[in-house]
């Protein structure tokens, strides 16, 4: 299979714990910092941060996909991406990821089936299926801003 894209990225100083995550572009330039809930000073973002926005956009994509394909219009979606860090035993830590999704124009069973579709072909989806816990909740009402 062939590759489409590939994004590099490189982490400098001490990871998450005062470093520097840069991508080979330029494009995304962070500082790096335990949260407080954690016991870290803050003032930084995380890798479990990195790691929602980049499912929320993918999925969000793949949702987008999928209602284009059954030629529905999809107005005011919003996908936002839970990660959760979790301890592992003595083996270190793992993630588990709720996606809560508002697609506030479809009926209920509508937008179940597109969410659960959109899991079927969104990138994220695929790389963590069966390797950690993911919690998928379909809403139609409204976002709340």
């Amino acid at each position: 299979m062939t590759t489409l894209y590939t994004a590099t990225a490189t982490s400098t100083g001490e990871g998450r714990r005062g470093g520097r995550a840069v991508t080979d572009d330029g494009a995304l330039d962070v500082v790096l910092a335990v949260p407080t809930a954690l016991g870290g000073a803050g003032g930084g973002t995380n890798p479990e941060q990195l790691f929602a926005a980049g499912w929320s956009s993918c999925f969000h994509s793949a949702l987008k996909q999928v209602a284009a394909a059954d030629k529905i219009a999809l107005t005011g979606s919003q996908v936002v991406a839970h990660i959760g860090l979790v301890p592992n035993g003595e083996a270190g830590y793992t993630i588990e990821a709720q996606l809560d999704v508002t697609l506030p124009q479809l009926d209920q069973a509508e937008a179940e089936r597109l969410v659960a579709r959109a899991h079927e072909v969104c990138p994220y989806s695929n790389a963590t299926r069966g390797n950690i816990a993911v919690t998928l909740t379909t809403s139609t009402a409204a976002p709340v801003a």
